[in-house]
């Protein structure tokens, strides 16, 4: 199957969604952070000196998904209808495990926005505790259900 973002020329273009129908369409996606010990009873025990770590994430996580099509160069602007970012402390890690959903009604799927919402939320757990653990590491973003167009479901 050919890369749908390249032209006959081999050139980067938008992809013209104007023939696809309009339909419901659902993402979600999933990464982790993971942290030292003493990080992660930082931020389960509310000292972060920063403020609400899960709380400050989970609303970043949310405006990244709103703001992907400014940052992903091709990605269409679409009406997203419901962005959802949870952020649970996992002690197994330890750190943070992030999913985030997106829905939209559009001729396009939103997986790019539930990927750019995990992101931006293990972005900011990262930069609200850098001050006490550089080496925290950032990783399993990727999609886990994507429903809706002509391709139809996926589930990891």
């Amino acid at each position: 199957m050919p890369l749908t973002h390249f032209d006959g020329k081999g050139d980067a273009h938008m992809v013209d969604v104007s023939d696809k129908p309009v339909t419901s369409r659902i993402a979600t996606a999933a990464g982790h952070v993971t942290m030292a010990q003493e990080t992660f009873d930082i931020i389960s025990e509310g000292r972060a000196k920063k403020g609400d770590v899960l709380g400050i994430a989970r609303l970043a996580g949310i405006m990244g998904a709103k703001k992907t099509p400014d940052l992903i160069p091709l990605c269409h602007p679409l009406p997203v209808t419901k962005v959802a970012v949870e952020l649970t402390l996992d002690p197994d890690l330890p750190g943070v495990q992030i999913e985030a959903t997106v829905k939209t009604t559009g001729q396009t799927g939103v997986e790019m926005e539930a990927l750019t919402a995990v992101s931006t939320a293990a972005l900011t757990v990262y930069d609200m505790c850098k001050a006490v653990d550089k080496a925290m590491a950032i990783g399993g973003i990727h999609v886990t259900l994507k429903d809706g167009g002509k391709s139809g479901r996926y589930e990891a």
